[in-house]
């Protein structure tokens, strides 16, 4: 018994002295190679020209400047908006229009322009809208020295979060929007267990930062949750009386 237990006591010390040891030697015992990852390999994508305003080579071009086959109208038949000069302007009596093509998560590139002669004031001035999975929201407005409620001003999450920023160029000049938005995951029950966020970069500043979505947006009243899958990009031809604006080189990555 005794020998057991003095066995047992030079094993304890040993261990004891080990452990003490690979702490003191811990740092230099590590190597490089013990922190490098080889895989996964991230895929190759080559990058757009910016000098030719081309899409990365794995983007899903919507509009090529040539027509909106990408699109429909919101409420069916074909979109109706009105393509010309590489560039495609808002036809404010046939309704808004959306990507035949539905999507979860993604990074969306899009470029708009207020014309130069806009006239009127307020939210009547330059609006539409781009709407992530045909239901969120992010406002187009022009509010180059146009003041507006804050929430609804450009690159607001409509009705729900004010942007960072206002980073308008004046009419006539085209706006760059680069969002990146997460779909919701949603609980059995249909709320939220994790809610959608965009991030909204306008002309090379950010307004939103990985903002959380409350829900639906709305005009008036409060946002709704509803359960939902894959949807459409939507954009907006408002009813307002203000000259309609023009988009061009609009692309997507599904992320």
């Amino acid at each position: 018994m005794k020998k057991l237990i003095l066995s047992a006591f030079a094993l304890t010390v040993t261990a004891v002295a080990a452990q003490a040891q690979a702490q003191q030697n811990g740092p230099e015992t590590m190597r490089p190679q013990m922190t490098e990852f080889y895989t996964p390999v991230p895929k190759v994508v080559t990058p757009g020209d910016i000098t030719t305003n081309s899409a990365p080579s794995d983007a899903i071009v919507l509009f090529d400047g040539k027509d909106l086959s990408a699109w429909t109208g919101a409420n069916g038949g074909p979109a109706e908006w009105d393509v010309h000069d590489g560039v495609f302007t808002v036809n404010k009596k046939k309704g808004d229009i959306q990507t035949r093509e539905s999507f979860e998560s993604f990074q969306l590139h899009i470029e708009w322009c207020v014309p130069e002669n806009i006239t009127g004031t307020g939210q009547a001035r330059g609006n539409s809208g781009v709407f992530l999975q045909g239901l969120y929201e992010v406002q187009i407005l022009d509010c180059y020295n146009n003041p507006t409620y804050t929430n609804g001003q450009t690159g607001s999450i409509y009705k729900q979060s004010t942007p960072k920023a206002n980073a308008m160029r004046k009419p006539g000049e085209w706006n760059v929007y680069d969002i990146i938005y997460n779909a919701p995951v949603f609980n059995e029950d249909g709320s939220y267990r994790v809610p959608p966020t965009v991030t909204v970069i306008h002309n090379g500043v950010v307004l939103q930062n990985n903002v959380a979505i409350r829900g639906t947006t709305e005009y008036i009243g409060h946002p709704k949750v509803e359960k939902h899958g894959a949807g459409p990009i939507k954009l907006q031809s408002h009813g307002d009386p203000s000259e309609p604006i023009s988009f061009r080189n609009i692309w997507l990555r599904k992320l």
